[in-house]
């Protein structure tokens, strides 16, 4: 491991928690750097999120009745983009005796191509 790298500046605890789990595990290039800066900012806007949900609870009055907290339709998308951050990070998965330390799996997926529209005349 090299050097440490130091957080963003205004993570809050739950993304300080995230980026000194991988960083103190991992050598991150420049551009996972900037995915788990993006991960960790994430987290701490779901973690406020949450906190807004727990506090009004999931549904709220409106004039054509209950529908779902604002908040809870957020945390979702939130929760969707932290996914594909990960997964863009390649993080290990399951249980550290599957795992060779220090060392992230290999991509196994190329970047999707571009869809053409059929019967279109450029």
């Amino acid at each position: 491991m090299s050097e440490k790298v130091q957080p963003p500046p205004g993570l809050r605890a739950p993304g300080r928690r995230l980026w000194d789990a991988i960083t103190g595990d991992y050598d991150l290039d420049e551009h996972e750097l900037v995915l788990l800066r993006e991960a960790a900012r994430t987290v701490d806007l779901c973690d406020e999120l949450e906190t807004d949900l727990r506090r009004d609870g999931a549904t709220i009055e409106s004039p054509q009745g209950k529908k779902a907290h604002p908040a809870a339709v957020e945390v979702r998308q939130q929760r969707i983009a932290l996914a594909r951050l990960m997964a863009a990070l390649r993080m290990p998965a399951g249980d550290e005796s599957d795992q060779v330390q220090g060392r992230r799996p290999q991509r196994r997926v190329g970047v999707r191509g571009t869809y053409g529209i059929r019967g279109s005349v450029a």
